[in-house]
């Protein structure tokens, strides 16, 4: 009965600690709480769950770019393939606060002139 119990505790640790780490990654906490700009070209886009993430080339910069998730980004009235390898953007967001992470986390992109709000709510 004892080491049941002890199972149940350590399988309910181990549970906890990933959901922690899930968190801690997707959530704001690795960013500077301000914001920069990014314009560049988009060498590639893996879009979807969790999260979007393009990879932009800004002057010879390589970044990476976190989107919303898929829903977040149909709300801010992003289509499928506006997010394309080719594609000129331009986005405001939280750099990383390791900046030599050259990781960004988008709140807006624009493409063109049409801006897209991916967190109103942050400004």
């Amino acid at each position: 009965m004892q080491r049941s119990v002890w199972s149940v505790l350590l399988v309910g640790a181990l549970m906890l600690g990933s959901v922690g780490a899930a968190l801690a990654h997707h959530g704001w906490r690795w960013t500077t709480g301000g914001n920069i700009e990014v314009t560049g070209i988009i060498t590639a886009a893996q879009l979807g769950n969790p999260h979007g993430v393009l990879t932009v080339d800004a002057d010879g910069q390589v970044w990476r770019v976190e989107v919303g998730q898929p829903w977040r980004n149909e709300r801010a009235g992003l289509k499928d393939g506006d997010l394309k390898k080719g594609v000129e953007v331009r986005i405001v967001g939280e750099p990383s606060a390791d900046i030599k992470d050259k990781r960004v986390k988008a709140e807006r992109l624009y493409l063109g002139k049409k801006e897209y709000k991916l967190y109103p709510e942050r400004d």
